[in-house]
């Protein structure tokens, strides 16, 4: 088994001396991206609710909350959620569907330490987590999933969110809260006036069911979607009450396209293995260590290098490469911040290059 350097030995090393690859986190670059988004949200009508699933990592979790303009935290799985209750975390939002019997159990355990709600777009759902809460004396909230055109989870729209509404408000034990809507369909368009047209067009469905609803006699506390390259175009539309912005804290290559108001805070290290012809590198990470679903990693300090592929397991090829020794430290910058999160268990948090904390990523790997 490989032995595992204890965090004390790690305080104050240079980043050079990391074993390689390691997960970084510029302390500089996520304050600055985390005083960005808690002043834009100051003054806005609605709020923000940031996203777990981005970094699962409970420190960053309370330092986002910290920051201030957060009502609490949104995340994808219970298993998260359970992360998140057992850091005291108070006010958590489960945006996605919770099914199995099992779950029902811990979904139970979760809301008697937080005040928890959950995505719904299913009567069998509904029936499944009402039954849950009664008998373990508790009450669960719940936000209706509208689909607005992404195609994945959610009821339709309008009439059908409504006579979904109407089976919560009809169940025992369960909250209605209010509509979840999501725009992550939009979310990587580059250009920003049909971006901020298209979310617009979109997130009004939501808002039209939620006045639908509302008609009907039934009151609707919250609207919660949005992302981080599209929450300047919702966070003061009439109706839209919680932005779910995730990214903005470690930011990637593929969302730093679409809001460069953030800093690169999150960058792997590698180091170079290989330069087994004159312009090219191998650097000792590939798929297993770096999300690369939105496009190729970058290079942090050479944009113009070319990473011909991304596919190998534990391997980077760079063509173009300067003259890097064997051995030599290089920061790559996946596509996907949230899927890299998960490969790793623990962030290494350095300013002026060398390592000042170390936080764990307690729920990486929590898929349940």
């Amino acid at each position: 088994m490989t032995a595992i350097r204890p965090i004390d030995d790690l305080i104050g090393l240079p980043i050079d001396e990391l074993d390689t690859p390691a997960l970084l986190l510029d302390r500089a670059a996520l304050n600055q991206n985390l005083t960005t988004m808690a002043d834009y949200f100051r003054d806005r009508s609605a709020n923000l609710r940031p996203h777990f699933k981005n970094h699962k990592c409970t420190q960053l979790a309370r330092l986002q909350l910290e920051a201030g303009s957060a009502v609490g935290m949104t995340c994808a799985k219970l298993g998260e959620a359970e992360i998140l209750a057992a850091a005291g975390i108070e006010n958590i939002l489960i945006a996605n569907q919770v099914v199995g019997r099992s779950k029902m159990e811990r979904l139970t355990q979760v809301a008697r330490r937080a005040r928890l709600s959950l995505a719904v777009d299913h009567v069998d759902q509904i029936q499944a987590i009402s039954e849950a809460a009664v008998r373990a004396d508790v009450q669960i909230g719940v936000l209706v999933e509208v689909d607005i055109g992404m195609g994945r989870c959610g009821v339709a729209f309008g009439e059908p969110a409504l006579q979904l509404t109407r089976n919560v408000i009809d169940s025992p034990g369960i909250l209605f809260g209010g509509l979840q809507a999501f725009e992550g369909h939009l979310i990587y368009i580059q250009d920003a006036n049909e971006r901020r047209e298209r979310t617009i067009a979109a997130m009004h469905r939501a808002i039209k069911t939620r006045q639908l609803i509302e008609a009907a006699g039934i009151s609707v506390n919250v609207i919660s979607g949005g992302s981080s390259s599209t929450y300047q175009f919702i966070s003061d539309l009439p109706g839209v009450d919680e932005i779910q912005a995730g990214t903005y804290a470690t930011m990637d290559c593929a969302y730093r396209k679409v809001s460069p108001e953030f800093q690169q805070a999150l960058s792997v290290l590698t180091r170079v293995i290989s330069r087994r012809s004159p312009g090219t590198a191998v650097l000792d990470v590939g798929v297993k260590g770096a999300g690369n679903e939105f496009g190729l990693p970058e290079i942090k300090g050479y944009p113009d290098l070319v990473i011909p592929f991304f596919k190998s397991e534990e391997h980077c090829v760079v063509n173009e490469a300067p003259d890097w020794m064997i051995g030599q430290t290089v920061e790559l910058i996946p596509s996907h911040a949230c899927t890299t999160c998960n490969l790793y268990r623990q962030f290494h948090v350095h300013e002026n290059g060398q390592i000042v904390d170390v936080w764990p990523i307690e729920a990486s790997g929590m898929l349940t």
